[in-house]
């Protein structure tokens, strides 16, 4: 007889195919080792290491399926910690030389865009409207990074004078964009991410930003 405090099965993960599951364990990966690489950069243990690596690698995800009301991803798919011991094992036995100068900033960049069609296309699947699933969106690709950042101890990096969010809310947008315009889910996720990624890229290689707020105020005569 079972306890009724005994705890039902997992529900099983979501398959969302093959193109959308590839970019999820894309920016998982990446997103993990720009964790790992902020723990590097603080000379920290393993297990530190890959605890920094953990946190970036699902943070988002993990508030997304929260909101969503979906099976936490990496509770439901073990392979998920796999990847991100992995990346974290690959990350500590090479040399710190080969990830030097502006790699961190470039793994993100890289998850951003995976991430953040990856998010907006599961908050669809799972029935939110398109601008809230845009929302979905940029939360997966941005909260990861977020944390690391307050973990660290740097500035966040949505603080950063260049694109960040915006370069989300473009991958996020244009997927759902062309899914309700009829393009297949193959080539609207790989127009979306490939965009989100090209415009972190050039925020990150010519500094790229949006007007920052002046306060309203008005030159005095």
């Amino acid at each position: 007889m079972t306890s009724p405090l005994s705890p039902g099965p997992l529900p099983a993960a979501i398959d969302l195919g093959t193109i959308l599951g590839t970019l999820d364990m894309f920016g998982i990966a990446v997103f993990a080792a720009s964790g790992a690489l902020a723990a590097a950069a603080k000379r920290q243990t393993f297990v530190t290491f890959t605890f920094f690596a953990l946190v970036t690698g699902v943070g988002g995800g993990t508030v997304r399926d929260l909101l969503i009301g979906a099976p936490v991803f990496w509770i439901v798919n073990s392979g998920v910690l796999v990847v991100v011991l992995a990346v974290s094992a690959l990350l500590w036995v090479t040399p710190q030389r080969w990830w030097e100068g502006r790699m961190l900033d470039w793994f993100d960049a890289v998850g951003l865009g995976a991430y953040s069609v990856f998010g907006a296309a599961k908050a669809m699947q799972f029935g939110v409207d398109p601008l809230p699933a845009v929302m979905m969106g940029v939360i997966t690709a941005c909260v990861g990074g977020i944390i690391r950042d307050v973990l660290a101890g740097e500035p966040s990096i949505i603080l950063r004078p260049e694109l960040y969010v915006t370069a989300a809310a473009l991958g996020s947008g244009l997927y759902v964009g062309l899914r309700l315009a009829g393009l297949e889910v193959e080539i609207a996720a790989i127009i979306g991410a490939v965009a989100g990624f090209v415009l972190r890229g050039l925020a990150i290689r010519y500094n790229i930003a949006l007007p920052a707020y002046r306060g309203g105020s008005r030159s005095e005569d």
